[in-house]
C-alpha cells in the first residue's frame, strides 16, 4: 500500500512536498477511496434488496392447531444465505428444506409437493434448530421452511434475513419483512350455552343411553348404544336440541324397537315432535310386540319360502304394527298441537323406525323412513350395507318431508316407507340424523357406497369401544358427536345395534 501511495504522489504531485503535505494528500486519498468504497457497496446493497424486495413471496394464512408448511427459498446468485426470525411465540419454526425433506415418510414427494397445510393428525413436539448457533440458514439451493402448528392466532411480522456475496463482518445484513396471519380454530369460536330451563318444551342439550342384551336360548345378542348432542349451530345460540331417540328391548321375547327423529330447525316446536314421535312409536310397537306369535310364525314361512316368495300377510301385519305407530304418533303430534293452540306443521319432525329380532337362521329387520338422514344394516367383513328406505327430497333442494305431512300416510305413500328382510348377520344396524349423515356421506347416492361406511364405522370404532356389555360407549360414542367437519353443525344423533 505504501508502495501504491508513493507511485501516486510522485505521478500526480510536485516533487519535494513537505512530509506534512505528503501525510495530507495520503490521508485525502485513503478518505477518497473509503468512500468510494462504501458507496459502492451501498448502492450495491441498493440493488440487491430492491431485486428481493421485488421476488414474489408470500405467507399464506396459518391456522391454530392445524400443521402449517411454507417454503421460502431465494435463488439469487448475489446472496449467500439466509434465515428467519419472529417466529417466537406463535408455535412455528424456521427448518431446512433438505432437512425436512429428509424427514418426510413419502419418499416420492418433492419438497414442494409437502408444502401444504394439512389437518392436525398427533400432538407434535416443535424439532430443534438444525444449525449448532439456533438459526437455520438457506442457500440457493437449499430453502427454508416455516413450518410447525401454530399455538396462538394474531398477526406476526416475520422477517427474512441475508447476507450478500463478499460481506464481511461491519456491513449490513439486509431483510426483508412479511406478515403472517395466524386465523384462531375455528372451533374456538363456537359458544356452547346452556338452554333455557324454563323454556317450552325443554329438553337436555345431551343424552346418551346404552342397552345391555344378555345371551338367550337363540345364542348371543346385540347390545345398543345410542347418543345425540345438540350441535355447535344451537349450542352457540343457546337453542334447544331437536333430535331424540327411543330404545327398547323385550327381554321376554327378544324384539327391539329403535326410534330416531330429527325435528325440523325451521318449526318453533319441533323438539317436542320428535319427542313425541319416537315416545309413541316406542310404546306402540312395545304394545303390538308383546304377543308376536302370529308375527313370528309369517316370519319363519317367509324363510322357508322359495327365493322371490313374498309374504302379504307380512306385509299386512307390519303396515298395522309399524304403520300404526306412525299413525299413533302423528296423532299425538296433532292434539298436542291443539291442546296449545300451535299449528301442526311447529311439531314437524322426520322419523326413522326400526323393529328386529334374532331367529335361528338369522335377523328379522323390518324399518320406517320418512325425511333424511340414514338407516342400515352394515356387515364389515362381507363388505355389505342395506339401505332400510330411501330418503326424502322435498320439492326443493335442502327440503325434506316430515311425519306431521297428510301425504305420508297415504295408502301408497305409506307401504313404500315400510321395508324388511332377513339377514344371516351383520356387524351393525345404524340409524342416526342428517347431522351425522351429511358430513359423512354428503349425498343421498353415497348411502350405497361401502366404503363410505367403512370410513364412518372406523372413525368410530376410534373413538368407541364397541364391544359386549360396555355401557360406557354410551359416553364415548357422545363425545365421538363432537367429531370436526366445516359447515356440518347440526344437532347429532346415533343409535347403534352391534
Amino acid at each position: 500500500m505504501d508502495e501504491l501511495l508513493d507511485l501516486l504522489i510522485e505521478r500526480f504531485f510536485p516533487k519535494g512536498i513537505s512530509a506534512e503535505k505528503r501525510s495530507d494528500i495520503i490521508n485525502f486519498l485513503l478518505e477518497k477511496l473509503y468512500n468510494d468504497y462504501n458507496e459502492y457497496y451501498m448502492n450495491r446493497e441498493l440493488v440487491i434488496k430492491n431485486r428481493i424486495d421485488s421476488l414474489h413471496i408470500i405467507l399464506p394464512n396459518a391456522r391454530v392447531r392445524e400443521k402449517y408448511s411454507q417454503l421460502i427459498k431465494i435463488e439469487d446468485t448475489d446472496v449467500c444465505e439466509y434465515w428467519i426470525e419472529g417466529l417466537e411465540g406463535t408455535g412455528l419454526r424456521a427448518e431446512s428444506e433438505a432437512t425436512l425433506w429428509a424427514k418426510n415418510e413419502n419418499t416420492n414427494a418433492t419438497p414442494e409437493e409437502c408444502n401444504t397445510t394439512q389437518p392436525i393428525t398427533a400432538n407434535e413436539e416443535n424439532a430443534t434448530p438444525t444449525s449448532p448457533n439456533g438459526v437455520t440458514m438457506g442457500h440457493k439451493d437449499n430453502g427454508i421452511v416455516i413450518t410447525g402448528i401454530p399455538t396462538v392466532d394474531g398477526d406476526y411480522d416475520v422477517i427474512l434475513k441475508y447476507k450478500y456475496q463478499g460481506w464481511y463482518e461491519g456491513c449490513s445484513v439486509l431483510e426483508r419483512k412479511f406478515k403472517i396471519t395466524i386465523n384462531p380454530d375455528p372451533r374456538s369460536l363456537w359458544k356452547d350455552v346452556p338452554t333455557d330451563e324454563n323454556i317450552k318444551f325443554f329438553k337436555k342439550d345431551y343424552v346418551s343411553e346404552y342397552v345391555t342384551v344378555s345371551e338367550n336360548d337363540k345364542g348371543p345378542q346385540k347390545d345398543i348404544v345410542a347418543a345425540s348432542k345438540r350441535g355447535r349451530s344451537h349450542a352457540h345460540e343457546g337453542k334447544p336440541r331437536d333430535d331424540d331417540f327411543r330404545l327398547f328391548h323385550n327381554d321376554k321375547n327378544g324384539w327391539y324397537v329403535i326410534a330416531v327423529a330429527d325435528g325440523a330447525g325451521s318449526a318453533k316446536y319441533s323438539r317436542k315432535g320428535s319427542a313425541l314421535a319416537c315416545d309413541t312409536c316406542i310404546e306402540y310397537c312395545k304394545s303390538a310386540l308383546e304377543a308376536p306369535a302370529q308375527l313370528e310364525d309369517a316370519i319363519v314361512a317367509l324363510n322357508n319360502a322359495t327365493e322371490g316368495h313374498s309374504n302379504r300377510n307380512i306385509s299386512t301385519m307390519l303396515y298395522e304394527i309399524i304403520g300404526g305407530a306412525a299413525h299413533k304418533a302423528r296423532r299425538a303430534i296433532l292434539e298436542t298441537a291443539k291442546a296449545n293452540e300451535d299449528q301442526l306443521r311447529d311439531y314437524s319432525t322426520t322419523l326413522l323406525l326400526t323393529i328386529c329380532k334374532k331367529f335361528d337362521f338369522g335377523w328379522f329387520v323390518a324399518s320406517f323412513w320418512v325425511g333424511d338422514g340414514a338407516m342400515c344394516i352394515y356387515d364389515k367383513q362381507r363388505q355389505y350395507v342395506k339401505i332400510l328406505g330411501v330418503p326424502d327430497g322435498g320439492e326443493y333442494a335442502g327440503q325434506t318431508r316430515f311425519l306431521t305431512m297428510k301425504e305420508i300416510f297415504e295408502p301408497e305413500s305409506l307401504m313404500s316407507r315400510l321395508k324388511y328382510s332377513i339377514e344371516e348377520d351383520f356387524t351393525a344396524l345404524l340409524l342416526m340424523t342428517d347431522g351425522i349423515s351429511d358430513p359423512f356421506f354428503e349425498t343421498d347416492a353415497n348411502l350405497n357406497n361401502v366404503e363410505k361406511w367403512n370410513k364412518l364405522w372406523s372413525n368410530i370404532k376410534s373413538e368407541v369401544d364397541l364391544t359386549d356389555n360396555n355401557s360406557e360407549s354410551q359416553y364415548q360414542l357422545l363425545k365421538w358427536l363432537d367429531f370436526w367437519s366445516p359447515g356440518n353443525h347440526d344437532d347429532r344423533t346415533i343409535i347403534i345395534l352391534y
